[in-house]
């Protein structure tokens, strides 16, 4: 209520301001009329004195009085009447004003029902933004963002940024945050952890060279750092290591706190490596030379699938590195130069084929 109290004062206020001047009666005779006047006085005392101490005849004098009457004239032929402004006049412009000052709040009223919001009560600024979290979040992540600008080597500000970027899907942006974090203050478990989760879903779910090394740190740090461990039971997956990775992963859950939230996720990716169990165990039992048969088989298999058409990051990353470790780094350069093809529309896949490249030391083939 006294934001309505106030606004109507000021515009009572304003819309005075405006009509003051026409509610005034005009001067009778201005400044300039006035100075006029004086001087035309001045000058008839003066013709007088000439012609009383006879310095003039009268003939001159009265010629002189005409011509002063007549500057008189000139001066003041645009001034108003003397007499003021008349009675009519100065009603008609008191009833504009009483017009005018009733008329602007009535309209800036209409105008602010029709295209305002006269119904929604008025709430606190703590209110507003509890109504809309939204707005909220983005404003706190703008000053946030806005502040590392300015101060780039705040690593706990980095620290707060890079979760949140993860949650966002801006996967580049917080493995980058991470490793600011990390670099302005000070490595650990968690950030590492966090640096490598973001590598990690940045290639598409490939556990790369760079995700390795910032899970070993993590891993240093902390032995029983469940993030890590996690990744790094998928990163043997990938090398086709799957009864390590399924050995790593029962052993997380087994030292897994009974109300831990990551439990399910850990077990459904138990669940799906067991599932192939059965023939990886069976070629594991296998004499040398025949496991390395059966395992080329099987790296066979994947790479003719492959090469019928699609596949994804995983399955080339998989054959790709499969390839490498069999010994056959031709095949698996040209593997990479396929596998860069036909995902040529993953921007994810680029920057992982990369770092497995780098990391096996292989050539692309030419196209």
């Amino acid at each position: 209520m006294l934001i309505w109290i106030i606004f109507a004062a000021m515009t009572g206020a304003a819309v005075m301001a405006v009509l003051w001047p026409l509610g005034r009666r005009a001067p009778a005779l201005s400044a300039d009329t006035a100075g006029a006047t004086t001087l035309y006085r001045a000058q008839i005392a003066e013709i007088d004195r000439d012609f009383s101490r006879k310095l003039i005849g009268a003939a001159e004098a009265d010629a002189a009085k005409a011509e002063a009457a007549r500057r008189l004239l000139r001066e003041t032929a645009s001034e108003a009447a003397p007499a003021g402004e008349s009675e009519p006049a100065l009603r008609r412009r008191r009833a504009a004003s009483a017009i005018a000052l009733s008329c602007v709040p009535l309209l800036a009223l209409l105008i602010y029902g029709a295209y305002g919001s006269p119904t929604v009560p008025d709430q606190p600024l703590a209110a507003r933004m509890k109504g809309n979290p939204a707005q909220d979040f983005e404003l706190a992540l703008a000053r946030i963002e806005a502040h590392l600008a300015a101060n780039p080597t705040d690593g706990k500000g980095w620290h707060v940024l890079a979760p949140v970027y993860l949650r966002q899907g801006r996967f580049e942006d917080a493995a980058k945050a991470f490793a600011n974090a990390v670099r302005y203050d000070g490595a650990t478990t968690e950030r590492l952890g966090g640096q490598a989760e973001a590598q990690i879903l940045a290639a598409g779910g490939v556990v790369t060279a760079a995700a390795r090394e910032s899970l070993a740190e993590a891993l240093k740090l902390d032995p029983a750092n469940p993030r890590a461990r996690f990744f790094m039971a998928i990163a043997q997956e990938q090398d086709g290591q799957v009864p390590a990775a399924i050995a790593s992963l029962k052993a997380l859950l087994a030292d897994a706190p009974a109300d831990a939230p990551w439990t399910a996720t850990v077990r459904t990716r138990l669940e799906g490596l067991e599932r192939p169990a059965a023939p990886s165990d069976a070629i594991a039992s296998l004499p040398e030379a025949e496991r390395m048969t059966a395992i080329r088989g099987m790296v066979d298999g994947l790479a003719a699938r492959l090469a019928e058409g699609g596949g994804s990051l995983a399955d080339w990353s998989r054959l790709i590195r499969s390839q490498a470790v069999l010994g056959e780094r031709d095949a698996a350069q040209k593997s990479l130069t396929t596998a860069r093809q036909r995902l040529a529309s993953d921007q994810a896949a680029a920057p992982a084929l990369d770092g497995l490249r780098s990391e096996l030391g292989l050539q692309e083939a030419a196209p």
